[in-house]
């Protein structure tokens, strides 16, 4: 049996995900496995409505671990590892649960891919990030960097391997605040627990149209989100909504 370096834990409608393969919480192909299905997992829990991710001892994730890259030799190795580093960012972009990152150190190359595929973002006062895979030879993920920064400053990080602070990161409008290392995990669950407060079908829809709305024409976004709207205006969570809003009470929802 497979060492266990990912930890779920299930609290009020919130799972925190904790990255825990020391020192760094290098990713190697079981890790990226034990990931998806963490997310796929929590994508299917009717017990969880939000997710936090985050790493153990101060770090994140200092990316694909150098010692299992694939080998030319294998036929089909450099498939599945290929496939398994894809599926790893997917799990988290499309799992049906919003995903917060509470980045609490170092996040590099793939590293900062997993926090650049979550919803949100927070970042503690000692994160760098960067792209470094030009430094060993390589080439890592312009398209993860490309949802976050404008073209000048993907190249620049793309072609150097340059690193950035959470202060760096909040004057670009990539992560909502720079907190202590302290500060940092509360104010996640705080906001994940806020969002798993919400109607959860209306949650789910939400993250969808979220989604879709980054790949697709304005006006066809648009139209594609009042179609989620006339679906979720015909559920009993939304019916739910509106009485407890005119009762002035707390709205019990049922998902459905």
């Amino acid at each position: 049996m497979s060492e266990k370096w990912v930890r779920l834990d299930v609290s009020n409608g919130v799972a925190l995900v904790t990255m825990d393969r020391k020192p760094v919480n290098a990713l190697n192909r079981e890790m990226r496995r034990q990931l998806v299905a963490t997310f796929d997992e929590i994508s299917e829990r009717e017990d969880i409505r939000c997710a936090v991710l985050t790493g153990s001892d101060g770090v994140f994730c200092a990316g694909a671990d150098l010692k299992d890259r694939p080998s030319a030799e294998i036929a089909g190795d450099y498939l599945d590892h290929n496939r398994i580093t894809r599926e790893t960012g997917n799990s988290i972009r499309e799992c049906s649960k919003p995903v917060i990152a509470a980045i609490n150190g170092v996040a590099l190359g793939a590293g900062f891919g997993l926090a650049a595929a979550c919803d949100i973002l927070y970042a503690s006062e000692n994160v760098t990030v960067g792209m470094p895979e030009v430094n060993v030879g390589l080439a890592g993920g312009a398209s993860m960097l490309k949802t976050l920064f404008g073209r000048s400053t993907l190249r620049r990080m793309f072609f150097t391997g340059q690193r950035l602070t959470a202060h760096d990161l909040l004057k670009r409008n990539v992560i909502e605040d720079v907190l202590s290392e302290k500060d940092l995990l509360p104010v996640a669950m705080e906001l994940a627990r806020e969002i798993a407060s919400k109607a959860p079908l209306a949650v789910a829809y939400a993250k969808r149209a979220a989604n879709m709305v980054d790949v697709m024409p304005q006006r066809d976004a648009y139209r594609f989100e009042q179609e989620f709207t006339v679906a979720l205006s015909k559920t009993e969570d939304a019916r739910e909504a509106r009485m407890a809003f005119l009762e002035k009470r707390a709205p019990v929802f049922k998902g459905r």
